[in-house]
Order: structure tokens, then sequence, then C-alpha cells
């Protein structure tokens, strides 16, 4: 869950329960960091969406070094040979963006298959580290992990720390149980009265806080609950306890088609850019400031673009209404006096 500010939906394979408990036993490590199993793939393939547990269409994707873009790597990356991908889905993960698989051990998710996809193309090897979400940017500035493909959101606080290379729209939604008949309608004076979940320390908390400060000035009341992963939410949730939960759009869209034939089947209640009512917000890679890595990764996206792979990633996770038309280094992102 993911300034912390990024937005981690947080959902599991199969069902909620049955992924969060397979994420629970298949990636813990002390200190809250792992190295995360990953898939091995035949030479010029990267299979997306395996072991997926349903949450993607497997499928093969050829994909191969593009020489005039590993040839813009750092000398140290290049070197070194391989990718430290870095994502933050400890403690519980969050489906369809980044999970446990079928095997109980390797990290899938549209997330760590990217950065798989971008590390074909630079001719490195993809080595995922996973980590909780906080521990994912000491990892970045450690040195530890290269580039982070975790549904960090562009903004301009972090800037001052890290540089970015865009890929993917960042929609934030309104989770609500299927019979409620409340929607957001894109006017917080909408949310007056109701209790809403969200993730501690992610942009979509920060948001949140600020629709609620906006309230109370006016006299009237949101209260914002906290639980402590996602399955606690998805209780929260069906039990009543909460009227909505605030998250990664891609999130509730999956978990939406999950519970669709359960006995407590959710719905989207409506949307809101990451960055905003006045800017569409953005998911990029992330990477350590003057690193000489966002260009490119950058570039490595591009050509992702314009051969159909990031079209076929985007599809695979059913996320292609999120689908940007180039990856942009460092382009605008949530204004730092609202980051």
């Amino acid at each position: 869950m993911p300034t912390h500010l990024s937005r981690r939906g947080l959902i599991r394979g199969i069902t909620a329960a049955t992924a969060v408990a397979a994420l629970a036993t298949g990636l813990t490590a002390c200190g809250g960091d792992s190295e995360a199993a990953t898939t091995t793939d035949s030479a010029g393939t990267v299979t997306v969406g395996r072991l997926s547990n349903g949450a993607a269409k497997e499928t093969g994707l050829k994909v191969s070094e593009v020489k005039s873009i590993s040839a813009r790597l750092p000398a140290s990356v290049r070197k070194s040979g391989k990718l430290v991908i870095g994502v933050g889905a400890l403690p519980s993960g969050s489906a369809p963006l980044n999970f446990v698989g079928s095997d109980q051990k390797t990290l899938t998710g549209s997330e760590p298959d990217l950065g798989r996809l971008v590390a074909a193309v630079l001719g490195l090897k993809p080595e995922i580290r996973n980590s909780t979400w906080e521990n994912l940017f000491v990892g970045i500035d450690s040195g530890k992990v290269d580039v982070a493909f975790s549904n960090v959101t562009d903004t301009e606080e972090r800037k001052k720390k890290y540089e970015f290379a865009s890929y993917r729209k960042d929609n934030l939604a309104f989770e609500v149980v299927k019979k409620s008949t409340w929607n957001f309608d894109g006017d917080y004076e909408n949310l007056a009265g109701k209790t809403v979940t969200v993730g501690s320390g992610t942009n979509q908390e920060k948001i949140l806080l600020e629709w609620k400060a906006k309230l109370a000035k006016e006299g009237k009341k949101l209260t914002v609950k906290y639980f402590p992963d996602q399955n606690a939410i998805n209780l929260a949730l069906s039990s009543g306890k909460v009227d909505a939960y605030f998250g990664p759009n891609p999130a509730v869209a999956y978990r939406a088609r999950q519970t669709a034939n359960t006995p407590a089947p959710t719905r989207n209640a409506g949307t809101f850019s990451g960055a905003g009512a006045s800017l569409q917000g953005l998911i990029a890679a992330t990477s350590k400031k003057d690193s000489g890595l966002a260009e490119p990764v950058a570039a490595a996206l591009n050509h992702l673009i314009d051969n159909g792979q990031y079209a076929k990633w985007l599809a695979a996770y059913n996320l292609s209404n999120e689908a940007v038309a180039k990856s942009e280094v460092n382009p605008p992102g949530l204004p730092a006096d609202n980051s």
C-alpha cells in the first residue's frame, strides 16, 4: 500500500483471502525485505501473467535487447549485467499490480512483469527485490535497488530525490459493496457522513485527508479508518464497518471482478486522478535522482509501446484503459504543495 505516496491497491490471486495467505507465507523476510523468486523464460521471451491465479491472461511476448538503448545505461549497471527491480509488495501484495503467484513464491503482477520486459530490452537479467512500501524507497536511496516498478506516483516532491519514467495513468477509485447506492460522482461533498478506509502513507490518503479537512471547515464529518492489510480492509467493507475503500483503480476494478459471483460483491463507485482534479496523474518507474537510469528506461518503455508489447502487457492485466501514448522522463507530477 501503497511520501510515501502511490497507490497500492491490494488484493489477492484467486480470491482475496487465498492470495493474501499465499503472499503472507510466500514473501516474508526479516526487516521487511525479500529476494522474490523469479520466473525463467526461454531466450527472447518474457511471459506476463504467469502464475497469476486468474489476475491476467498468460501471454508470451518476444522481446530482445536493443543495443542502441542499452548503450545509454550507466556503466555500473551495464557492467553488472542485471537490473535490480524494486517492488513494495510486502506484507500482503496488491493484485493485479504485485502479488505472490500460484506457486506461493514467485512475485507476479503487472508491475514486476513490466520490469522484466524493460530489463529484456536493456539486455539485463531482472532481479526482483520485494520489500515493504517504506523500504522500497530505502532500497533506492541505498543503491540496493536500481529502479522501482511498484505503482509509484510521479510527484514534484519526490523529484527532489528521484527521477521518473512514466508508464501508466494513475487513477484512484472508491470501492463499495455492490448493494450500496452511494457514488462519489467526482465531488468530495458526497463523502460527508461517510466512513472510508485508505492505505496509510499513500497518495490517496493525503487526498482523502484534504477532503476531510475541507468538510470539517463546512461543519461536516468524514471518518477515516485504517487497517493493517488489504484482507482486513476487505472484511471491514463487506461487514459494513466502513462505507468505502479509497485505493488504486486497478485494484478496485480487479476486486470487483473477482467478487462478482461471491456473497459479497463489490463495485467501483467513482474514480479520481491521483494528481488531483487539474492534472492526470502518472505512474512511473522510479530511480535515484541523477542515476542516469530514467532516460534509458523511458527509451525501453517507448520501444515496447512502439512495437506492441506494451499494449499486450496492459491487455493481459485488463489495464488497457490506463495506457499512455509515450513514456516521458520526469513529466509534470502531483504539485509539490499537494504531494
